[in-house]
């Protein structure tokens, strides 16, 4: 019974541990990214604001719905400025500009082509 009962305090140890290092080896340009346009996205794409090129689909195969929100985590060094852009079903898009991933952790794309920061 005994080494049951340490079995389980170490397992519940060792989940904290992982995630306290989820934690501490987070990027600097992590972010929660909130869905506010009233439309699910099909297409997420981030680039540095200093280039006029679009990186791939951080999505995938995920939709992210209106009112959802989409752990990011990425490290690109000590870039500071990004662009956003979101493509909808109909295949139309709208891009938010120069967004400072350093000082934000949370990015909620409106509707109306602004971004609330937080």
């Amino acid at each position: 019974m005994k080494s049951i009962k340490s079995l389980k305090v170490m397992f519940l140890t060792a989940l904290f541990v992982m995630a306290m290092s989820a934690v501490a080896f987070a990027g600097p340009q992590d972010f929660v990214l909130v869905n506010n346009t009233g439309f699910p996205i099909y297409t997420i794409n981030i680039s540095p604001a200093s280039t006029d090129q679009w990186q791939e689909d951080i999505l995938g195969s995920q939709i992210l719905g209106n009112g959802e929100a989409l752990q990011v985590n990425f490290n690109a060094g000590n870039t500071q400025m990004w662009d956003i852009n979101a493509v909808f079903e109909d295949g139309s898009s709208i891009s938010w500009y120069d967004i400072d991933l350093l000082s934000t952790y949370q990015v909620t794309l409106n509707n109306d082509g602004t971004a609330s920061l937080q």
